[in-house]
């Protein structure tokens, strides 16, 4: 069978349609989302298809945009917002945080918020303002869940799981996967025209192995898989846990995969102190698993480096990775 060779935009675009014909509650807003089809092509033909009031060009306010969204789920729409990168989310956090995150629990249970927030984060070599991943940020506001794809399969089916979420989903994809295609993917590269759905809380282990468990998300998933394959031969047996998505985090397949391995290193794009590394693995150990060895290998407690050099230095890379790896396994 021939794989379709899509990007990570297409597979939004392809999930998008999909719902947006089956569910006519469904709206798209955001900057550039009609016309233009998206900064990525992730929303092309969409306004063609639907029409300017399901699919909706906004001004430059992100406040804006994302207080649309809290009324449109108020009436009964089920709307997605575009925020182009998720380091200007800082400018609508109020919204997301207060009405997005709050309303269904503030309501009793009698207001819902099906809202998706598609963004995009990653380290890409622009900056402190613009090279940033923040899921650990969205994980510590409870009523949101976060998701961040690593590969093709992942984005369409976790964007079908979102847009029929009746929590608010804050949907992350990585800024450097966005124009990959499907062919440049060792994994997660064969989407299925038809629908299908991908869990939103389910991890997947893209890669058995039975010396060390790694565990990560998005953009790094790539990097660890390339790592774990030059480590094999050395003779080190990388098993590699994809997360697919911060909340909720699925410690017991984690958990399990560490009972097998006996090591643990997270790896994360985001940065260290508060964050995903630490939680991950305090709940391996709540759960009962005390791993031989681990470690974490995350960004330091720095802004991104505005230098490409100097943002690698600080930002996990393959050949880091391979190396915090052959650290806690000890070689």
């Amino acid at each position: 069978m021939t794989v379709r060779n899509l990007n990570i935009s297409q597979c939004v675009s392809e999930a998008l349609r999909g719902e947006m014909e089956r569910d006519s509650s469904i709206v798209v807003i955001g900057e550039d989302v009609g016309r233009q089809g998206g900064v990525f092509g992730a929303t092309r033909g969409l306004q063609k298809a639907f029409g300017e009031l399901r699919v909706v060009d906004t001004p430059i306010s992100e406040t804006a945009i994302t207080g649309m969204a809290v009324g449109l789920a108020l009436e009964g729409y089920r709307p997605l917002v575009e925020i182009m990168f998720v380091d200007f989310i800082g400018v609508c956090l109020d919204q997301i945080y207060n009405a997005i995150a709050k309303n269904h629990y503030m309501s009793g249970g009698r207001v819902i918020m099906p809202i998706v927030i598609k963004t995009a984060g990653g380290c890409i070599g622009s900056g402190a303002q613009h090279s940033q991943c923040l899921w650990g940020l969205f994980a510590h506001l409870p009523g949101l869940k976060v998701v961040a794809p690593s590969n093709p399969y992942d984005t369409k089916g976790l964007m079908v799981a979102a847009l029929e979420s009746d929590d608010p989903v804050v949907f992350i994809e990585h800024k450097g996967l966005l124009l990959t295609r499907a062919e440049d993917f060792p994994f997660g590269a064969d989407v299925p025209q038809e629908r299908y759905v991908v869990p939103i809380g389910s991890a997947a282990v893209v890669r058995e192995g039975t010396d060390i468990t790694v565990a990560t998300l998005s953009g790094t998933v790539l990097s660890a898989y390339a790592a774990a394959e030059e480590l094999a031969a050395e003779g080190i047996s990388v098993e590699l846990v994809d997360l697919r998505s911060v909340v909720p985090l699925d410690t017991a397949t984690v958990a399990q995969s560490v009972d097998k391995t006996g090591r643990l290193l997270v790896v994360d794009e985001d940065y260290q102190s508060f964050g995903l590394s630490g939680e991950l693995m305090t709940r391996v150990f709540e759960s009962g698993i005390t791993p031989r060895s681990f470690g974490r290998h995350a960004v330091p407690d720095v802004p991104i480096p505005g230098a490409l050099s100097l943002e690698q230095a600080v930002v996990p890379q393959q050949a880091s990775i391979r190396e915090a790896i052959r650290k806690v396994v000890g070689s």
